[in-house]
């Protein structure tokens, strides 16, 4: 049963839930988002429904960023947050293992993200199933070691902590390249403890939203 279907059923036994979803900045937990069939996306996002199942804040000296944990009803799991520049545009991060790393990048060539000074030019080498339309033959590091907090909380419901500890959140260095268009990239987050996270991103305009459904 798709996110929807069990969605309205809910609603045919309960009050309708009257929250209105203007923008995707207002998504919160147990929320549906309808994504379009454009071909520009890649197949795992393209015309599918997403429940967000958690919502997180990444904290910056200078910004501090939402983002949604998404869920597939097949069970495909990504995440979403808003790039703000000039535009607002949807950012979709797809977290990949080390086995589709290696696949994609040179790991000597990948190693040099985190030299400095931090200028670290990657060429792809071949993508899996998985990261087929998600990743760019070319890739140029923009972000070196750059500090931030990650927090379990949507910081527009819960102030921050401006304690250092548990409730300071967790420490990491984000490491970020683009391609040349700056359509597609990869993050890197590496954790206090030596773990490393990488994802690959692809940023889209808003309208790639086609419905948002306020969850029960």
């Amino acid at each position: 049963m798709s996110f929807l279907k069990s969605l309205f059923k809910k609603d045919n036994n309960q009050s309708n839930n009257n929250r209105q979803l203007k923008s995707p900045h207002d998504l919160k937990t147990g929320d549906i988002i309808v994504l379009s069939d454009s071909f520009a996306l890649p197949e795992q996002l393209r015309a599918q429904e997403f429940q967000v199942k958690a919502t997180s804040s990444y904290e910056f000296e200078h910004k501090v960023q939402k983002e949604w944990a998404l869920a597939s009803s097949s069970g495909d799991e990504l995440y979403l947050s808003l790039d703000v520049d000039d535009k607002t545009y949807l950012k979709f991060s797809l977290k990949i293992n080390h086995d589709e790393v290696e696949s994609l990048f040179d790991l000597d060539e990948f190693a040099t993200i985190f030299d400095e000074p931090g200028d670290a030019f990657l060429t792809r080498q071949s993508d899996t199933s998985s990261t087929s339309n998600w990743s760019s033959p070319e890739y140029q590091q923009s972000i070196f070691a750059k500090v931030g907090y990650f927090h379990r909380k949507d910081h527009d419901e819960e102030a921050l902590s401006q304690y250092e500890g548990k409730e300071g959140g967790e420490q990491f260095e984000l490491y970020v390249l683009y391609d040349q268009e700056q359509s597609r990239g990869i993050d890197i987050e590496v954790w206090q403890d030596g773990d490393t996270d990488v994802f690959l991103t692809l940023f889209r305009p808003l309208t790639d939203i086609t419905d948002m459904y306020p969850g029960s």
